[in-house]
């Protein structure tokens, strides 16, 4: 009998020193000791949109540190936050959005573009380009890696390219906001609708472009793959007999984010209900409660629109829509600067002579009228802790300064 009761207090004293393991590790996470701290399950914030600058990085006028952050791109491969670049489509899950102070704190950064494809068409005088069958829109706002000596000027067709961009269901048309040279592309990459879907014949198209998925088994495809679905699909690099692109992979291109107590996403309607019911860059919103600052007439589908408010079961219940380019800055938040640039880091590669340095892998051109603050031109130097502002050039290749601070 008291030999029972004697293993009984050791098996309990044992199960409370478990017990308190567990709690003191479960703390030490929370609290970011022991090798845990937060992850991206975590995440209270969310915002979607194109970066517009570095510092950590700015997505719609946010600041996110990125320094603890993950960086994956859509198939889920880890990258280097270095690699991040002007104008990429991103979506950031985070903690701690101050829209007052413009600040964040990331967790997880996503990036992917629509297109990797060789140029069809150019037409320098419209502004656009044929990739893969799909016209793309340039714009003030579009950067160009400066690779790509000119900009657009300096693509040639055939010329492969990668695009990051928002799909404009208005028009059918991707307005870019990044072209890059992938001139060594081993695989072609599409984001679309399907149309013209044959079961039999294991074709679909994008835009223009036909796309045989006949060597793709029926598991690897997307559920109930139909008409008017948003897909991503990988393509051999060149066309097979039929004049069709070969598909090596079709994934589903929904959007599917998580709940988020605070979220923001700048980006084009690309389906519309009513002005209380669309989608903004493939996420639902739910306008209903929502206030319209610059008025409901120009909500709709192709509109280009700034949505804030809060993830719930897949679907942006917005408490604010603004369209882009209507808004003042004064609306007690932060000014926004939707074609304005911002830069943050250490001055390299200074050219006092053509009056260029690079700052965070972007060109910065100081050539032109610069507000300077805290120092001067001369104080300029490698290694140099500065602030730029400043709107792209012509060709979208460089940053051109309005402002620079030394800090």
């Amino acid at each position: 009998m008291f030999a029972r009761s004697t293993d009984t207090l050791r098996r309990a004293a044992g199960l409370l020193v478990t017990v308190s393991i567990t709690l003191s590790a479960t703390l030490i996470a929370a609290c970011g000791g022991g090798g845990g701290g937060l992850t991206a399950d975590s995440a209270t914030a969310y915002a979607a949109g194109p970066i517009t600058g570095f510092g950590s990085i700015i997505v719609n006028g946010i600041r996110f540190d990125d320094s603890s952050a993950s960086v994956l791109d859509d198939d889920d491969n880890s990258h280097d936050r270095s690699e991040l670049r002007l104008g990429m489509m991103v979506e950031v899950s985070g903690q701690g959005m101050d829209r007052a102070a413009g600040s964040a704190h990331a967790l997880r950064i996503r990036f992917g573009s629509e297109i990797v494809g060789p140029i069809d068409s150019i037409n320098a005088n419209a502004g656009t380009l044929v990739v893969l069958g799909q016209t793309v829109e340039i714009t003030p706002t579009t950067v160009f890696d400066d690779s790509i000596a000119g900009g657009l000027a300096g693509l040639a067709e055939r010329d492969v390219i990668e695009v990051h961009a928002q799909f404009n269901a208005g028009t059918g048309h991707y307005i870019a906001k990044r072209v890059e040279a992938k001139p060594g592309a081993t695989v072609f990459k599409l984001r679309g609708l399907v149309s013209n879907l044959d079961s039999t014949a294991k074709t679909f198209t994008i835009g223009s472009e036909v796309i045989n998925y006949a060597g793709i088994a029926a598991a690897d495809l997307p559920a109930n793959l139909t008409n008017d679905q948003r897909v991503r699909v990988r393509l051999q690099t060149t066309k097979n007999a039929s004049n069709q692109w070969v598909a090596i992979q079709v994934r589903s291109g929904e959007r599917r984010v998580d709940d988020h107590d605070d979220a923001e996403v700048r980006g084009t309607i690309n389906a519309f209900t009513s002005v209380t019911e669309f989608e903004v860059n493939g996420l639902k919103v739910n306008a209903a409660g929502a206030t319209f600052d610059d008025g409901t007439a120009g909500v709709a589908l192709g509109a280009q629109v700034e949505v804030e408010g809060r993830v719930v079961d897949g679907v942006l219940v917005a408490r604010k829509v603004e369209l882009e380019g209507h808004d003042d800055g004064d609306d007690g938040d932060r000014s926004h600067n939707h074609n304005g640039f911002e830069l943050h880091g250490l001055v390299s590669e200074l050219n006092a002579t053509a009056k260029t340095f690079r700052l965070r892998g972007v060109t910065v051109s100081y050539a032109g009228p610069v507000l300077f603050k805290d120092g001067s031109e001369a104080d300029l130097a490698n290694d140099r802790q500065v602030e730029v502002k400043g709107v792209l050039s012509t060709d979208g290749t460089q940053v051109v300064a309005t402002e620079i601070d030394f800090e």
